[in-house]
């Protein structure tokens, strides 16, 4: 027979592969769905994992069991509720939210582990070392991962705004002397004191308040990633803190995966971590442009019944979407002009900016509720090439990420960002509220071109009407 340590590092084994299989499935829509369950089997085994290993060791309460299972019951029951109830446009806090969680979750292994250690004094010396080290990290970043996630969360839902006085200099030093203040901790930590502890875990909350409270949502994409590359560092930090192979490397694997995705995220907004954490948001530096608070002077808008004119005639189009086309929950209503499209013998395709939304893959998990096939979802740097040869572009809610003077002004603020070149496009259309600036602050030259079109109002109604006229035309009737 297998002794249970044997069986209880084999569920761990499954469970990590699994829990691989499910990341790398993730990196394609196609396969996203499966991925996804099968990283949650990997979870589910994880905690049997735990149960199982739990109950054949000598000392462990019922009691004890009986927290666990009910805390896996709880939060299993709270997902499940946050799945089916949280609206598309909220899916960002969500994230953000979870990423907190992760954080806590680490934060409170380690706070225990400290307050009730289990290893004997006879064991080496350097596996105490390790396990100082790692409760510091568990608890430093988790902590950081927590009040971050915490205030990226409240921001997102505009439950909080960034302080005048948190955008000076001084924050600076603010959060240099807390980060003293950790050093300070860790010192005490390492020759035994539980006070250290303490002074460690409000010197990091405040920390990740002090450094994320500046941060604007421009910004928001690159901060959620390196939540999420945190949380994973921590859960890694905790797995070396209660011995957990499983939890090492699940967390090794998100904390890489959360960089590599920051990475990502920085080059598609032009933007330097460095600068995203200590220079606040992209509209706060643009104080001195010229462009800030510039006005349109040459604007062409058109109805719902011109932009459908122009449509029917096209042999390909190409849809741009944003965050305003979350916000107007219009991503189903955009579904039903396609199909008639499609059935029209028209192309159409997704053009998808990496920073589009408030989080990375937002237009990817907005689209995809609403059934668009993955195959019309194409990236920036193939999208590209194409516009050329597109008759018509339909930008629904994407301001920064289709402003030509990310290539063309070397003074603007923006210079530099990778965009979608729509411009290239015979026609475009922008559906719009209104003449209002995106995130960073700065007029839109787009909006100015003679193959420009605004179509003014809230998108899913455009897009509504826009169905409506479609179909008087006669475009898509064997639907």
């Amino acid at each position: 027979m297998f002794s249970p340590e044997i069986i209880k590092y084999a569920i761990d084994l499954v469970a990590v592969l699994l829990l691989a299989l499910g990341i790398k499935g993730l990196s394609k829509v196609r396969s996203a769905r499966e991925a996804n369950r099968l990283a949650a089997l990997a979870m589910g085994l994880a905690i049997l994992g735990v149960l199982f290993n739990a109950s054949f060791q000598d000392g462990i309460a019922l009691s004890a069991l009986l927290w666990i299972i009910s805390g896996t019951l709880v939060g299993g029951l709270l997902g499940i509720f946050v799945a089916h109830r949280v609206p598309m446009t909220a899916m960002p806090e969500v994230v953000a939210l979870f990423n907190g969680c992760g954080g806590m979750s680490s934060l409170l292994v380690a706070i225990g582990v400290a307050l009730f250690p289990v290893a004997s004094t006879s064991e080496a010396l350097n596996v105490s070392l390790v396990e100082n080290i790692s409760i510091v990290v568990s608890v430093f970043v988790g902590a950081i991962t927590f009040s971050g996630s915490i205030v990226a969360m409240a921001k997102l839902q505009g439950w909080l705004s960034t302080p005048n006085w948190i955008q000076s200099k001084f924050r600076h030093v603010i959060n240099l002397g807390l980060g003293v203040l950790a050093l300070v901790a860790v010192f005490d930590i390492s020759r035994g004191g539980l006070d250290g502890l303490w002074l460690l875990v409000v010197s990091s909350v405040l920390l990740g308040i002090g450094v994320t409270l500046s941060i604007g949502g421009a910004d928001m994409p690159v901060v959620i990633s390196l939540l999420n590359s945190y949380s994973g560092i921590a859960a890694a930090a905790a797995g070396f803190v209660v011995g957990s192979q499983l939890l090492i490397v699940a967390g090794a694997m998100v904390g890489a995966a959360g960089l590599i995705l920051t990475q990502v995220m920085c080059k598609g907004m032009n933007r330097s971590l460095v600068s995203v954490l200590f220079g606040g948001a992209i509209g706060q530096d643009l104080g001195s442009s010229a462009n800030q608070g510039a006005e349109y002077t040459n604007i062409t808008s058109c109805s719902a019944e011109e932009c459908a004119l122009t449509l029917e005639a096209a042999e390909r189009v190409v849809i741009v979407p944003g965050y305003g086309l979350a916000v107007a929950q219009a991503q189903h209503t955009l579904r039903e002009v396609t199909r008639l499209l499609e059935v029209a013998g028209i192309v159409v395709d997704y053009a998808i900016h990496p920073v589009a939304g408030r989080m990375p893959g937002h237009m990817n998990v907005l689209l995809a509720e609403a059934d668009v096939p993955y195959e019309q979802l194409k990236e920036m740097d193939v999208i590209n090439p194409e516009f050329p040869a597109t008759d018509v572009v339909l930008v629904l809610g994407a301001n920064d990420v289709v402003n030509p003077q990310a290539k063309s002004d070397r003074s603007s603020p923006l210079y530099g960002m990778p965009v979608l070149d729509v411009k290239e496009a015979k026609t475009v259309f922008v559906i719009k509220r209104g003449m209002s600036a995106g995130y960073s602050g700065i007029k839109n030259d787009l909006f100015e071109l003679a193959n420009t079109s605004m179509v003014f109002g809230d998108a899913k109604k455009v897009l509504g009407d826009l169905l409506v006229e479609l179909k008087e035309l006669g475009v898509g009737r064997s639907v």
